[in-house]
């Protein structure tokens, strides 16, 4: 069957009865499986609680020197180790680790146009090894999406390590967990979109706002080959419900 990656984002990440269902949902899962975690809502807290003010450009947070310090304490701590403790106690054979640990993602740094993205990076190369060799163990990997790069660790979008380790390891299907029950068409979930759907339906506004950074990291996902990509939240996860992403019908 191959295995799947599912990122799961911030807004189940510091609520203990969704975290237990998370874990609760992939301890019934058959085939390996490999998470990745956001946590954007406690960086954004910390930032504010000490006088940091919160910048984005695109959607993507910028990484200042003392935000990364940040990015570092709250991903590769205190989330990281929180979901891998809810998962255990749920019966799976979890290990926590970043990007960085046995140089499981290279990063570069994200250059823009408009503005220095600071220590905000891109990924350069996946070791999947480090992630196949643990899924073979029976192992899930549960990972934070900061990455090695030259002279620095790097602050990387979630859904786009998600996409980038996907690719690597060849997963059969890539699932991001959000707190949307899919994409929105019509006034409906649309159960299954092609790829040429999903980018007219952004062209002509029907898909906007937050939900086009999602829509746009699982079309990624099919550019790197992978068959289909889904859209859901965690109810829709657990009854096998959602917006499918497909090349093609």
């Amino acid at each position: 069957m191959g295995a799947s990656v599912v990122k799961i984002s911030g807004h189940y990440l510091d609520e203990e009865a969704l975290l237990q269902r998370f874990a609760r949902i992939v301890s019934r899962r058959e085939t390996g499986l490999a998470v990745v975690h956001g946590g954007g809502k406690e960086i954004t807290r910390l930032q504010q609680k000490l006088g940091i003010q919160p910048k984005y450009v695109d959607g993507l947070r910028v990484t200042d020197a003392a935000t990364l310090s940040l990015v570092e304490m709250v991903l590769c701590g205190t989330v990281n180790k929180r979901l891998v403790r809810h998962l255990l106690a749920a019966g799976v054979d979890a290990q926590g680790l970043s990007g960085v640990d046995r140089g499981l993602l290279r990063a570069q740094p994200l250059r823009h146009p408009d503005a220095d993205m600071g220590f905000t990076g891109r990924v350069d190369s996946v070791r999947a090894s480090v992630i196949s060799d643990l899924l073979a163990l029976g192992v899930t990997p549960v990972i934070a999406p900061v990455c090695l790069g030259e002279g620095s660790n790097f602050n990387l979008n979630a859904d786009t390590v998600t996409g980038a380790i996907a690719a690597a390891i060849a997963a059969r299907e890539v699932i991001f967990i959000s707190n949307v029950s899919g994409v929105i068409i019509k006034g409906a979930v649309a159960p299954n979109l092609t790829k040429a759907e999903a980018e007219a339906y952004i062209d002509g506004g029907e898909i906007h706002g937050g939900m086009i950074p999602k829509v746009k990291s699982a079309l990624q996902v099919l550019a790197a080959g992978l068959p289909r990509a889904i859209i859901t939240d965690l109810e829709g996860w657990a009854q096998r419900r959602g917006t499918a992403l497909v090349a093609a019908r």
